[in-house]
C-alpha cells in the first residue's frame, strides 16, 4: 500500500506543469464579450432615448406591470416547490403502485412549451370549452373567465414545475438513506423524517428549482399574451412592434433585467443560507423505499392528477381540434417547411451552443482561478436575460451595424446560444469535474501536446455530458418563442411561429398539428434527457 501510494506521488510530481490556457482565455473572452453585448448595447440606446421615454417609466401602468411581473413569477415560483417537492419524495421514496412509471411522466410536462398549455386552457376550461361543453348537459352555460392572473400561472406553473421536480429528485438521490433509516429506527414516522431530515438537505435544490421557474415566467411571452395578462414581456413587445421611436422598449428590457438578476440575487441568499445545514449527500447503499400504507392510492391519485394536466390536457386539446380540421379539409402538407427550420434552428443552436461552452468549461474545470470564476460568472448572464431581451438587443444593434447579419439564420443562432450558454456550461463543467485530470496529466507527461490530449483523451470522456448539454439546449430552443418570433429570417417559418401566429388569432385548428409535432419532438429530447437521470 504504501508503495503504491510513493509511486502515485511521483507520477503527480513528475507531470508537467500545465501551462497557461492562453487560447481558451481568449476564446472565452470572446464569447462572454458576445453574451454581455445585448446589456452593453441597452445600456447604450437607453442613454440615447429622449424624455419622452424615460418620461413612460414614471407611470402608474409601467409600476403596474412591475407588480404583475413580480407577482406571477413569485406565485409561479411558491406553485410549483408545492407542487413538485412532495412528488420528488414519493418518487424517490416511496413505495406506491406505479413509481417509476410516475417518475417519468410527471416530469414529461417539460416538453410542453407555455403558449401550448396556455392554447390549451383556453380550448379546455374557458367559458366555453370542452368542460363547459361536457357540463352543458347539468345546466352549465358558462364556466367562469380562465383569463388574466390565474390562466396565466396555471400555464406557467404547468411547464416550470419539472424545473423543480427534477433539482429535488436529483438531491434526494444523492441523500444517504442511512441517516433517515436512523431516524425511523428512533419512532419517526416517514412524514417527520421528510420535515426532519430530507427537506433541510434538499433546500439548495428547490431553491435553484424555485429560481428557474421564477425566471420562466419573468421571461414566458406565449402564455401571458394569449391569457391576456400584461407583464414586461408582452409591454416590450408591443412597445416594439407599435412605436417608431424604440428606446422605450429598451428601457422595458433594462428594468426587466434588473428584476431578473434581483430573483438570482434573492436565491443565492436562500441558498446560502440553508446550504450550511446540509448534510452529506453520498449514497453509502440503496434506499430501502417508505411504506405509506393506504396513502400510497392517494399518492397515486396525485400523479395521476398532475399528469393529466400537464400532459393530458394540451393532448386532448390538441388531438380535439386537430381531429376537427381534419373532418373539415385540412390537410397537413404545409408542415414539411415549419418542422425542416425548426430542426435545423434547434439542431444549429445546439451544435453552436457546444462549441461556445468547452472553451468557458474547461477554463472553469481544469483551471480555476479568480479570472475563470469571473468568466464563468459573467457566461451565466445569459440566462438572466428573457429571450425578448436578447431578440431585441440583437435586432438594435444588428439593423444598426451588421445590416448584412441582420434576420438571418446565423443571427438566430447566435440569439438561441446567447441564451441557452449556461444550460452547457453548467452540463460539461460537472462532467469534467467528475473526470480525474490525472488522466489528461499522464497523457501529457508522454509527450502529447495539449490539442492532442483534449482530442484523443478529454472529448470522448466529455461525450456523456456534450450529449445531455446538447438534449437540453435541442430542447429549449426548438420550444423557444420570443427569440425566434424577432429573429427568424424572412419567409423562415418554424413550429414555434406558426402555433403563435395560429393561436393569437384563435385560429386553432391552424395550430393543433404543428403543437403535437413540436409536443413530439420535445418528448423525444426530454425522454432522452431523463434516460440519464439516475432511477433507484
Amino acid at each position: 500500500m504504501i508503495r503504491r501510494i510513493t509511486l502515485s506521488q511521483l507520477t503527480i510530481a513528475t507531470a508537467p506543469a500545465r501551462p497557461r490556457p492562453w487560447p481558451l482565455i481568449g476564446l472565452s473572452l470572446a464569447i462572454v464579450a458576445l453574451v454581455l453585448l445585448p446589456i452593453g448595447y441597452l445600456v447604450i440606446r437607453a442613454l440615447e432615448a429622449g424624455p419622452d421615454a424615460w418620461a413612460t417609466l414614471l407611470r402608474p401602468r409601467t409600476l403596474h406591470v412591475v407588480a404583475n411581473s413580480l407577482g406571477i413569477a413569485v406565485a409561479t415560483a411558491f406553485l410549483s416547490v408545492v407542487i413538485a417537492t412532495p412528488l420528488a419524495w414519493l418518487t424517490v421514496c416511496v413505495d406506491f403502485p406505479g413509481r417509476r412509471f410516475w417518475a417519468i411522466a410527471t416530469a414529461l410536462p417539460l416538453a410542453v412549451p407555455s403558449y401550448i398549455n396556455g392554447f390549451a386552457i383556453i380550448v379546455v376550461l374557458g367559458p366555453v370549452g370542452l368542460l363547459q361543453q361536457a357540463l352543458a348537459p347539468f345546466g352549465i352555460e358558462r364556466l367562469p373567465a380562465i383569463y388574466g392572473f390565474g390562466g396565466a400561472v396555471l400555464a406557467l406553473t404547468l411547464s416550470s414545475y419539472p424545473y423543480v421536480l427534477l433539482n429535488a429528485r436529483a438531491a434526494l438521490q444523492r441523500c444517504d438513506p442511512a441517516v433517515e433509516e436512523a431516524a425511523r429506527s428512533m419512532g419517526d414516522s416517514p412524514w417527520r423524517v421528510f420535515w426532519r431530515i430530507l427537506l433541510p438537505q434538499v433546500r439548495p435544490a428547490l431553491a435553484i428549482g424555485a429560481l428557474l421557474a421564477a425566471l420562466y415566467s419573468l421571461s414566458d411571452f406565449g402564455a401571458v399574451s394569449l391569457l391576456q395578462f400584461e407583464t414586461f414581456t408582452r409591454s416590450i413587445y408591443v412597445q416594439y412592434r407599435g412605436s417608431f421611436d424604440r428606446s422605450g422598449a429598451a428601457l422595458l428590457s433594462l428594468i426587466l433585467i434588473a428584476l431578473t438578476l434581483g430573483l438570482i440575487w434573492i436565491e443565492q441568499l436562500i441558498r446560502g443560507q440553508t446550504s450550511m445545514s446540509r448534510s452529506t449527500c453520498a449514497v453509502a447503499r440503496p434506499r430501502r423505499l417508505v411504506n405509506i400504507g393506504p396513502w400510497r392510492w392517494l399518492a397515486t391519485l396525485y400523479a395521476t392528477l398532475l399528469t393529466l394536466l400537464g400532459l393530458g390536457m394540451p393532448l386532448i386539446a390538441l388531438s380535439y381540434w386537430l381531429i376537427r380540421g381534419l373532418l373539415n379539409g385540412q390537410t397537413l402538407h404545409t408542415l414539411w417547411q415549419p418542422i425542416a427550420n425548426s430542426l435545423l434552428a434547434a439542431s444549429g443552436a445546439a451544435i453552436l451552443t457546444i462549441i461556445a461552452a468547452i472553451p468557458i468549461a474547461l477554463l472553469a474545470a481544469r483551471f480555476p482561478s479568480r479570472l475563470s470564476r469571473l468568466l464563468d460568472a459573467a457566461a451565466y448572464t445569459g440566462y438572466a436575460l428573457p429571450g425578448i431581451v436578447v431578440a431585441l438587443a440583437l435586432v438594435f444593434f444588428g439593423a444598426q451595424y451588421l445590416p448584412w447579419l441582420y434576420q438571418t439564420l446565423p443571427m438566430l443562432l447566435i440569439g438561441l446560444a446567447i441564451r441557452f450558454l449556461p444550460q452547457a456550461i453548467g452540463s460539461i463543467r460537472t462532467t469534467l469535474q467528475q473526470m480525474n485530470p490525472r488522466v489528461e496529466d499522464a497523457a501529457r507527461s508522454l509527450g502529447r501536446s495539449p490539442l492532442a490530449v483534449f482530442a484523443g483523451i478529454t472529448l470522448p470522456l466529455m461525450t456523456p455530458g456534450l450529449l445531455s448539454a446538447a438534449a437540453l439546449v435541442f430542447l429549449t430552443s426548438i420550444k423557444e418563442l420570443p427569440t425566434t418570433l424577432l429573429l427568424s429570417p424572412t419567409g423562415f417559418p418554424t413550429l414555434a411561429t406558426r402555433i403563435w401566429s395560429a393561436t393569437s388569432e384563435a385560429m386553432f385548428t391552424q395550430a393543433a398539428a404543428p403543437a403535437l409535432v413540436l409536443l413530439a419532438v420535445s418528448a423525444i429530447a426530454t425522454a432522452f434527457m431523463l434516460a440519464h437521470e439516475r432511477t433507484t
